[in-house]
Order: structure tokens, then C-alpha cells, then sequence
């Protein structure tokens, strides 16, 4: 499993755009990380956080998971311009355990 964030700003989303994304973010009721994306923006709705989980098959990298990010932005069909893309492979993440100590 990959975690994809994106941040960027909106070029040129109107009135009814902005309408969408607010809508969009109040529906998801969180932050986190789903397949469709999850967003977080500014109070003027022109700058933008974007989080998605995209499922990693045995092979597939970073490439392969910034696409499917972008695949699942380009989705909720907003103009937009990508400032920053971070991806991290769930895969490689290790869990220290605290001892249980006497």
C-alpha cells in the first residue's frame, strides 16, 4: 500500500467548483487516506492538500503509486496544479513494539 500526498492550488475553479471540493471534504468527515482521495484546503478553496491510498501490487513503485494519485485527482475532474508530491510506501514502514517489561 502506498500513501500519496499532493498539495497544489485550484487554477481557475468557480463558484460551483469551489461548491464541489467544499462539498467533497464535508462528506469524507476526515483527513485520512482513502482510494478516492480525500481533500483539505485553504478558507478561499485555491490551495489544496490531497490524500490518497493506492493499493501496490508486487512490483510497483513510487512511480506507479504518483500515478494512480493522480489518476484519482484528475477523477474529481478539478483544474488544478500540483506544487508538491510526497509517496510513501507503507511496505517499508516498521512498527517498533515497547517491550513489556516487568
Amino acid at each position: 500500500m502506498f500513501r500519496v500526498t499532493i498539495r497544489g492550488k485550484f487554477a481557475g475553479l468557480d463558484d460551483a467548483g469551489r461548491a464541489a471540493v467544499t462539498a467533497a471534504v464535508t462528506a469524507a468527515g476526515g483527513v485520512g487516506y482513502t482510494e478516492g482521495g480525500t481533500f483539505t484546503h485553504d478558507a478561499s478553496v485555491s490551495a489544496f492538500t490531497f490524500r490518497c491510498q493506492v493499493p501496490a501490487g508486487p512490483d510497483d513503485g513510487e512511480d506507479e503509486a504518483a500515478l494512480g494519485a493522480m489518476a484519482a485527482l484528475d477523477a474529481h475532474g478539478h483544474p488544478y496544479e500540483i506544487l508538491h508530491l510526497a509517496v510513501t510506501d507503507m511496505r517499508q514502514i516498521k512498527i517498533r513494539r515497547k517491550g513489556r517489561g516487568a
